[in-house]
């Protein structure tokens, strides 16, 4: 089989590796990416975006409930769930148009099929049309992501559990979803799922929800499922399973002491990530993995074989579509000469419950365990009077400073919490003490205005380690 031979190769369309390809060949480098199976990779189609605009409907729901007080009366409420699944779809069908429009724009060549290395810098591709191509190239970026792992329970794997890829396409209600994980997946998808109708159970191994979280906020998101009406077992041993996800499933589980079988109709399984590198025969290129099958990067994202890197999450990476992007950012800039690192990088997050939780730097739980000093300012969300006029007052903000009044981190539990966090975030970026956001004039009644409250007295002295 001849041997194509390119400039860079991509595998992986994902959000580093698009970016990337693009601009490479917008420099007319001769460039393609091999996609197994989504134009864009998991965030246009199967994840961020899908998700969110699901979200989005059972916001809807939630708006015109009677209890919710907003003076919008409606009839008879029935919640279409086929109507949600081609929402999605439409939109996810015109963000695939987009990227097959910037490919052809940037000069990229996409082929659709799954690679394999058969020497260094070298792949076969197995084509999703029929038949296969060998490609080269000079320099081989990898960007092939992570799946949904199925923990290895007893009968679980057999059911036919849903990941979110099969929940964002439901096109029915589920009567009774027993969600396995209280980590951002099986948050989000809880309360959407009640809004839409369904009885929830979440089922946690830890003992809070979110674990990498303080407890006052893990506390608050528990305080938040129980109010929706959704079950959650804390200490929950799932010990095995049997039936079909989607028709009938009975799940035996350890919470404290106790054992109970629960009885559903379906299973979300929301417990971790898998990288996708099990597929790609990474030894034939001289690529290392670790213990858990992820490509050993340094911190210019540069893997063990020559003129080989690793972007996102199958580097190890956070697993959010904005670090994707920054890793992307990091090894264009090493190919143009350049220093970039991921070393000390300010990476936020959202949680996109309703309310939401945005975080950025450090919460209490990392400051006491790294003893750094710090002081704490606090407020309700009730006091940021934006809240108030969208009679959604449920949550707090709170900020770690230090002791040269620089913030140390920034925490939001509310309405609006992810963009009130991007305006910290910048503050934090640009070296700022948060007598720079106390004394701002920020629009009345805007979330970011609940800051110059916040930091109005904060304490003077350091939290004890």
């Amino acid at each position: 089989m001849t041997v194509e031979h390119y400039q860079n190769l991509v595998i992986g369309s994902g959000v580093g590796g698009k970016i990337l390809a693009w601009n490479l060949a917008k420099k007319g480098q001769k460039t393609i990416v091999v996609e197994r199976s989504m134009i864009g990779g998991s965030c246009p189609n199967v994840a961020c975006l899908p998700s969110k605009n699901v979200i989005y409907g059972a916001k809807a729901v939630s708006l015109v409930d009677p209890k919710a007080g907003l003076g919008v009366v409606t009839g008879p409420l029935r919640v279409d769930m086929a109507g949600v699944a081609a929402r999605k779809r439409h939109m996810v069908d015109g963000l695939i148009e987009l990227h097959l429009g910037n490919f052809k724009a940037s000069g990229a060549e996409l082929v659709m099929g799954e690679a394999r290395f058969t020497e260094p810098k070298t792949v076969e591709v197995t084509l999703n049309a029929g038949g296969s191509r060998r490609l080269r190239g000079d320099r081989v970026f990898l960007n092939v992501g992570t799946r949904a792992s199925i923990p290895d329970v007893p009968g679980l794997a057999a059911a036919g559990p849903m990941t979110h890829v099969e929940a964002l396409n439901l096109e029915r209600l589920p009567d009774h979803l027993v969600i396995i994980g209280g980590g951002y997946v099986g948050l989000e998808f809880a309360q959407a799922m009640r809004r839409f109708g369904s009885r929830v159970t979440i089922l946690q191994r830890g003992q809070q929800l979110l674990e990498r979280e303080d407890p006052d906020v893990a506390n608050a998101l528990l305080e938040l499922m129980l109010d929706e009406g959704i079950e959650v077992l804390l200490q929950a041993e799932l010990l095995n399973v049997a039936g079909r996800s989607g028709a009938s499933v009975q799940l035996r589980v350890r919470a404290g002491a106790a054992a109970r079988t629960l009885e559903a109709s379906d299973i979300l399984v929301a417990t971790g990530r898998t990288p996708n590198t099990d597929r790609l025969d990474v030894a034939k290129a001289a690529v290392d993995l670790d213990s858990r099958g992820y490509i050993q990067v340094n911190e210019k994202l540069q893997t063990s074989a020559p003129d080989v890197w690793a972007m996102g999450e199958c580097a190890g990476s956070p697993k959010f579509t904005h670090v994707g992007e920054d890793d992307c950012r990091v090894v264009l800039d090493n190919l143009a000469g350049g220093s970039r690192t991921t070393r000390g990088r300010l990476i936020p997050f959202c949680l996109f419950t309703d309310p939401e939780l945005a975080r950025v730097g450090m919460n209490e739980s990392n400051a006491k365990a790294k003893n750094v000093p710090y002081r704490i300012a606090q407020l309700p969300m009730s006091l940021v009077l934006r809240t108030r006029t969208l009679s959604q007052t449920r949550g707090f903000i709170k900020a770690l400073i230090g002791a040269d009044d620089h913030i140390l981190g920034f925490t939001a539990l509310g309405a609006e919490a992810s963009e009130l966090m991007a305006v910290v975030q910048t503050a934090m970026l640009g070296g700022m003490p948060y007598t720079a956001l106390r004394d701002a004039i920020f629009t009345h009644p805007t979330a970011a205005e609940g800051l110059i409250a916040l930091f109005a007295n904060p304490p003077s002295a350091p939290v004890p380690k």
